[in-house]
């Protein structure tokens, strides 16, 4: 049973199906031609998709080289690999301990911070910070050497817009005021490490590199591991509340209750606690993740099951959606232990 916290949920609207959903078909059509041999894949032809879906030069995942790409369960890492741009010589760009800039994968931790401080407890102000429906959007960045209150002081990062309360409007303003309101606004980056550590444990190794709650961690890809490894054994108690108090994100399908999202409209994903819920909250084939716009994208199955990652640093923004098609391919051969068809391999 998924523990809620103590507000209750927004109502979900149904998504419409006459709508395209770039990412969602892709999963849903890898899917398919391995749906029966499902529960007869062992793990060594689990891996073995993967890692052929990993290093395609045709899908989704050629165009996001070179990469990093990991997947297993609650005990640890089952398959992985560093997958190159052709040509490449010597060590691997990148690998499990390559610390990167995560951006907006540095979400997740912070809601599970939260929650593991309050004991899952949350006040609807609170809810409303980490679903991204405060009203606080008016958010840009950060500098280095700023405390998290004086980085809301910055350029208006503090307002709100009354307008977009109880809507959701991808920002980092909302973790930044949530920051200030749980008495971090003094923090420095290195405080505030100190502070999300304290709840998150010793062993998931991470820094700041701005006082930002939202979108200023620089982590590796075993440590983030470590972190979902959290949430699907039980440790912290997000892992438990992930689909709740989830809201509609996507302006192309509920325009009236969100007006801002980084994810192409019409692919359905809503928004829990801090992360993204690829799909209608508790369905079979729905995944919770975190993509930043670097193009870190972890993940979670919705059965707990596994988690995977696709760990990147790309030098602009917006890296996040194609990491996501990446993780996306390698996920469903996964799932399945076969390799989608060939018609559908450029999706």
């Amino acid at each position: 049973m998924r523990i809620r916290s103590m507000s209750a949920s927004t109502a979900l609207p149904t998504p419409n199906p006459r709508r395209t959903r770039p990412l969602g078909a892709v999963l849903a059509l890898a899917l398919a031609p391995g749906i029966a041999a499902h529960a007869a894949s062992t793990l060594a032809q689990r891996a073995a998709a993967a890692r052929a879906a990993a290093e395609s030069a045709t899908n989704a995942c050629a165009a996001v080289r070179p990469f990093y790409w990991e997947i297993g369960d609650a005990r640890g890492m089952l398959a992985s690999g560093s997958v190159e741009r052709a040509g490449h010589r010597g060590a691997p760009t990148y690998a499990a301990h390559t610390v990167m800039a995560i951006a907006s994968a540095s979400k997740w931790p912070f809601a599970a911070y939260v929650v593991q401080r309050e004991h899952g407890r949350l006040t609807p102000q609170q809810i409303s910070m980490l679903n991204f429906t405060s009203g606080y959007t008016r958010f840009r960045f950060c500098f280095r050497w700023q405390t998290v209150d004086g980085c809301l002081r910055r350029l208006g990062n503090g307002d709100r817009v009354d307008s977009e309360i109880g809507k959701f409007h991808y920002s980092g303003g909302h973790m930044q005021h949530l920051a200030a309101q749980l008495g971090l606004g003094a923090a420095d980056n290195a405080a505030l490490a100190t502070a999300v550590h304290s709840e998150l444990g010793d062993n998931i190794h991470f820094v700041y590199t701005q006082p930002q709650p939202a979108g200023g961690m620089a982590m590796d890809a075993a440590s983030y591991a470590r972190f979902l490894r959290g949430m699907m054994d039980g440790r912290l108690l997000l892992g438990r509340m992930l689909d709740a108090d989830a809201v509609c994100a996507d302006p192309g399908i509920c325009p009236g209750r969100a007006t801002y999202s980084p994810i192409p409209d019409g692919m359905g994903w809503y928004y829990g606690l801090g992360h993204w819920i690829e799909g209608t909250p508790g369905s079979a084939h729905a995944a919770y993740s975190s993509a930043g716009a670097f193009g870190f994208y972890p993940w979670i199955s919705q059965d707990l099951r596994w988690y995977g990652i696709v760990a990147r640093r790309a030098h602009s923004f917006g890296a996040g959606v194609p990491s996501a098609r990446c993780g996306i391919q390698i996920r469903a051969a996964w799932m399945t232990g076969a390799l989608p068809s060939p018609a559908h391999a450029s999706h």
